[in-house]
């Protein structure tokens, strides 16, 4: 767990564990867990779950806006920008299919 905000150019790494995250996470930090990844502040930065290949891995977060997210190896970088119908919205991360699919659904929280 951990219970303040990440600033740019931090990083937390929880080995062998999922990772809690009580503060948000900025542009520029980087979150990594070989477990689920739960963020309940703002995600901004890089998020990767599952980091020593668990295809169980999940992110969640409150308040959706990284810049990369990534299940065992499996990534996407949203460049472009986040789609409107998750962008700053609560949101789930998950590997979907035999052939490990990233996707990304709005969570309805409450």
């Amino acid at each position: 767990m951990f219970d303040r905000p990440l600033r740019s150019g931090q990083q937390v790494y929880a080995r062998g564990a999922d990772l809690v995250l009580l503060g948000g996470v900025s542009p520029g930090a980087e979150v990594i867990a070989d477990g689920s990844i739960h963020c309940y502040g703002p995600l901004r930065g890089r998020a990767i779950a599952g980091a020593q290949g668990d295809h169980s891995a999940r992110i969640m977060s409150s308040n959706f806006g990284p810049e990369l997210v990534s299940i065992s190896g499996v990534f996407r970088t949203f460049e472009r920008g986040i789609p409107e119908s998750i962008a700053g919205r609560p949101a789930m991360v998950r590997l979907t299919g035999s052939d490990h699919q990233l996707n990304i659904d709005a969570l309805q929280l409450g």
